[in-house]
């Protein structure tokens, strides 16, 4: 008789829990319906309206679970020495779900990046469109490090990936950064005369908002506690083997306009420095942004 007691009360209990959790999932989607639904009325900027929606459906969940955890605690608790035996075999077999959200957690106590921001992780580069626990989806921007056009291609990469390979932001300054490409020359050209040239066109396309972007880098130096970082469009030399120079080009530029401004530079370089002519072996190689 106290068998069946027990087993009608655990029974009870057990039916009680799974109602709550119904409750809970419901109420968690309404909410979310409720709020996403406000976010695509109140905000216009479709970046900053994913950004919202996708924090949202995040907060969520992570509030779904935490409120999962306290429903069925004191069950699982009960089946404490068995769980732990089975936790074991749970941990090896799902050793890459446990990385992915090892990978989650570390992007969110770094904020190492957000929707919106353009990201580089070992050979995938694009802008990132969304993130959850497990995954992170970016559209793809390239081919290879040169171009800044989208590909048109969606690539989804496990959360796992931030623990093993470090991930570049190229969106870090958000409104402006400082971009840098290469122009390879032959040592025995005119050198001086594209250093001039290149100079001369970067301050051109970057007349428009070069004040606004020295504004906007030294508020960021105050707010980081950074070194001055220049401003001013910039030309430096490198000699890449006895045969070759490289002009690299520095300059100030809005995070979603460097690949446009890159091109109508070098446009502008080539129109002036070779007159129209097609060039010669000086640009054969491909133009590349260089790491700074």
């Amino acid at each position: 008789m106290e068998l069946q007691e027990l087993f009608a009360s655990v029974t009870e209990d057990t039916t009680h829990k799974i109602f709550a959790s119904i409750v809970l999932i419901v109420l968690a989607l309404v909410f979310r319906a409720a709020l996403t639904h406000a976010v695509l009325r109140q905000v216009a900027d479709p970046a900053l309206r994913r950004r919202w929606i996708v924090n949202l459906r995040n907060s969520v969940v992570l509030l779904l679970v935490v409120a999962f955890a306290a429903i069925w605690l004191d069950a699982l608790r009960n089946f404490g020495i068995g769980i732990a035996a089975v936790a074991v075999a749970f941990v090896i077999a799902t050793k890459e779900f446990i990385m992915c959200i090892s990978g989650s957690i570390l992007r969110a106590a770094t904020n190492a990046y957000a929707v919106g921001d353009r990201i580089e992780i070992g050979e995938h580069r694009g802008d990132v469109i969304d993130f959850n626990m497990f995954t992170t989806t970016i559209l793809e921007v390239g081919p290879a490090p040169t171009f800044h056009q989208r590909t048109g291609r969606a690539i989804v990469i496990p959360n796992s990936t931030f623990v093993e390979k470090g991930v570049i932001n190229e969106s870090y300054m958000r409104k402006y950064v400082v971009h840098v490409f290469s122009v390879p020359l032959r040592l025995d050209s005119d050198w001086q005369r594209a250093e001039e040239i290149l100079l001369e066109s970067a301050n051109a396309e970057c007349a428009s908002f070069l004040e606004e972007a020295k504004r906007y880098m030294e508020e960021m130096e105050r707010h980081h506690s950074l070194e001055t970082l220049p401003t001013q469009p910039r030309v430096a030399l490198t000699v890449t083997d006895p045969d070759r120079i490289s002009l690299l080009v520095r300059f100030p530029s809005p995070v979603e306009r460097r690949g446009r401004l890159e091109q109508a530079i070098l446009r502008r370089f080539v129109e002036r420095f070779y007159g129209g002519r097609t060039p010669p072996q000086d640009l054969a190689e491909r133009v590349a942004p260089a790491r700074g």
